[in-house]
């Protein structure tokens, strides 16, 4: 299996997260990444290629042009008006305002364009992102183009952002940037199986009127976990796509049997929709001591899990999500990964 990865997602290196109603150092950090890449090391597992630059259009096909637009000059407009800290929102369209309109000032873009105050833009983020849709794609690429399998080591990450919106650390979805290049590449169904602790709210908002993106997640239960709004078993898809979105929301303290039950749950429905390409969202914070989650899956779990998925006999694509135990992060997610390759 190759592993796609640039050193470019160092460019991303946040001084700041609101968290617990602190600013701390922010967990989705790049030691996440060195972690991976030296367990890959250890183990001998998998060629690693740099990534393709694929421009801006695989982004446009699922993204707002306005959107992507506001990240390309956020650090500067940012810097522009005088501040020294990262970029943090302060004020959001809420229910009780308006929200028709994009507005004029940067500090309300901030929170017309942000779905939660947790994650700060600072400088670099802009190239990391760029880069790390290219490793998405790349990999994609790389299955498209007749590979069992890859893996994208993405980061930032991407799952939570939605067509217009980021946050969760995520500032372009690099699993529906996939997606969607594999429809245009010819692919007529793609299966995105999210396995992150938490939900894929944006996966689930860009594809969600749609038949030919089927969109699965297992996580923890929205009244109890991040993103909160989203991701309830009752949200099934609208218009063309209902029946084609899946969550399986699941409470504190699961363990991997109740986990790995909704697993064959979600395989069974990815084995009825019978698609060409399955993009696996491989967050590995479902582990037991990872800090912003409450599943108890332990590392031998996630080789199972990567075997579980392989059963389907399916061309997939793995792409990198959460997982901030940051000394086990390497560990579970080459585990999933030679679990599948077994």
């Amino acid at each position: 299996m190759k592993i796609v990865y640039t050193e470019e997602h160092r460019k991303r290196s946040a001084r700041t997260e609101l968290y617990g109603g602190q600013l701390v150092p922010p967990f989705e950090c790049p030691e996440r990444i060195d972690f991976i890449l030296a367990e890959a090391e250890k183990r001998g597992f998998g060629a690693i290629v740099p990534p393709r630059a694929h421009g801006m259009a695989p982004v446009l096909a699922v993204h707002d042009a306005g959107y992507a637009a506001f990240l390309e000059n956020a650090w500067a407009n940012w810097s522009a008006l005088g501040h020294q800290g990262e970029a943090i929102v302060t004020v959001w369209p809420a229910r009780t305002m308006r929200s028709d309109r994009i507005p004029a000032h940067f500090e309300a873009q901030l929170g017309y364009y942000c779905l939660a105050s947790e994650t700060s833009i600072s400088d670099g983020t802009w190239e990391a992102a760029l880069a790390s849709k290219d490793v998405a794609l790349t990999s994609a690429d790389l299955v498209i183009g007749g590979a069992r399998t890859a893996f994208g080591l993405c980061r930032p990450p991407g799952h939570h952002a939605a067509t217009d919106q980021y946050g969760g650390y995520c500032f372009f979805n690099n699993a529906a940037i996939a997606a969607q290049h594999a429809r245009d590449k010819g692919i007529e169904r793609v299966a995105i199986l999210d396995v992150d602790f938490h939900h894929g709210n944006g996966t689930q908002e860009i594809f969600y009127d749609r038949d030919d993106v089927l969109f699965i997640s297992l996580h923890g239960d929205p009244d109890q976990a991040f993103p909160h709004f989203l991701g309830f078993a009752d949200e099934t898809g609208s218009g063309a796509g209902e029946g084609f979105n899946l969550n399986l929301p699941m409470p504190p303290g699961t363990g991997f049997d109740v986990w790995r039950a909704a697993l064959g749950k979600a395989m069974e429905r990815i084995a009825r929709f019978d698609p060409g390409l399955v993009i696996v969202s491989l967050g590995v914070d479902t582990f037991e001591k990872d800090p912003i989650s409450f599943f108890k899956l332990t590392s031998n779990d996630f080789s199972t899990m990567g075997a579980d998925i392989a059963a389907l006999g399916l061309p997939t694509l793995f792409l990198m999500e959460g997982g901030y135990a940051v000394e086990e992060v390497g560990i579970n997610t080459i585990n999933v990964l030679e679990g599948f390759c077994v």
